[in-house]
C-alpha cells in the first residue's frame, strides 16, 4: 500500500517535469496531400488553400504550415497548365513573397538543377525586423515554395536549415 501511494504521488510530479521539458521545435515529417513533397515541420501542421496571383496568372495555392518558437514554417504548392507557366510563376512568387512582408532581397541563388531559387529577405522598416528564407521550385506543371518567416535574430539558423534541407520532391 505504501509503495502505491508513493507511486501515485510521484507520477504527477514526473509528468509535470516532462511537460516542462517539451522542445520548442518538435520536428515531424509531413507529406503533401498530393504526394508531391515531404518536409520536416516543427509542430502539428494545418492546411489552407486560396487563389493567388503569380505575376498575372491566378492559381489555387495550397499551404501546409506550422508555427513554433515565434516563427512560421510552410510549404505551398500550385498547379499550372504547363511547365513553362510554372517556371514563369517562380518570378511572380518571389515578388509576391517580398511584397507580403515589405521585404528587400538580401541574397538569391539559382540552382543548377532545374528552375529553383533560394532566397533570403528582410522586411524593410519593420520593428522588429522580419526575415524570410525561401526555396522556390518549379517541377513539371507544379510550383513549390518552402518558407521560414520570423523575427530577425530570433529565428534560429539551425531551425531554418533543418526545415529547408528536409524539403524534398519525388
Amino acid at each position: 500500500m505504501f509503495r502505491s501511494a508513493r507511486f501515485l504521488f510521484a507520477l504527477p510530479l514526473c509528468l509535470a517535469l516532462l511537460s516542462a521539458c517539451s522542445p520548442t521545435f518538435n520536428w515531424r515529417e509531413v507529406r503533401g496531400e498530393d504526394g508531391g513533397y515531404a518536409v520536416m515541420l516543427p509542430a502539428k501542421p494545418s492546411t489552407h488553400a486560396r487563389a493567388v496571383d503569380f505575376g498575372g496568372t491566378r492559381a489555387m495555392m495550397t499551404m501546409t504550415g506550422a508555427e513554433a518558437g515565434g516563427a512560421t514554417f510552410a510549404v505551398g504548392t500550385a498547379q499550372f497548365a504547363d511547365a513553362a507557366a510554372a517556371t514563369r510563376a517562380l518570378l511572380g512568387m518571389k515578388h509576391a513573397l517580398a511584397a507580403n512582408i515589405g521585404a528587400k532581397i538580401r541574397s538569391e541563388k539559382t540552382a543548377a538543377q532545374g528552375p529553383q531559387l533560394t532566397i533570403d529577405m528582410v522586411a524593410a522598416g519593420g520593428k522588429p525586423a522580419r526575415v524570410l528564407h525561401a526555396r522556390l521550385v518549379a517541377k513539371g506543371t507544379r510550383v513549390y515554395q518552402a518558407i521560414a518567416v520570423g523575427e530577425e535574430g530570433k529565428l534560429p539558423a539551425e531551425a531554418v536549415e533543418t526545415f529547408l534541407a528536409s524539403f524534398r520532391l519525388p
